[in-house]
């Protein structure tokens, strides 16, 4: 059972507020980056971490660890398909690392949600 959009904002919001600078701060753009994208996605939480769902897909989430911040595109393939846009970013098949204090470029951001619309999984 789905929840109210406000509901769901909500839980990302409190999972926001729980983290220190500057994790909170990046974070919190990697939000406004990502709904630039898909403005209407629904917002909740996937595995214990922000999510965002377009269609009942989940097309990107974003999270914090210890000593770096990750973006999530809920896929395997999307950051093999776009191994020459990520440069030296340090990946795994299924999250994109980034340092606390430099959210991930507009452009690429774009891109990664792009990639994971067209992909169908």
């Amino acid at each position: 059972m789905c929840q109210p959009p406000s509901v769901s904002a909500a839980e990302i919001d409190a999972y926001l507020s729980s983290l220190a600078e500057p994790q909170r701060s990046t974070l919190e753009e990697m939000r406004r980056r990502i709904l630039e994208v898909v403005p209407d996605a629904e917002q909740g939480m996937s595995y214990g971490v922000p999510a965002f769902k377009v269609d009942g897909r989940t097309v990107a989430g974003i999270a914090a660890f210890t000593n770096h911040l990750s973006y999530l595109p809920h896929s395997g393939s999307v950051l093999s398909a776009l191994e020459e846009e990520l440069g030296e970013r340090e990946h795994t098949k299924s999250a994109l690392h980034f340092p606390p204090g430099e959210p991930l470029p507009r452009s690429l951001v774009r891109r990664l949600i792009e990639a994971k619309l067209r992909s169908g999984g």
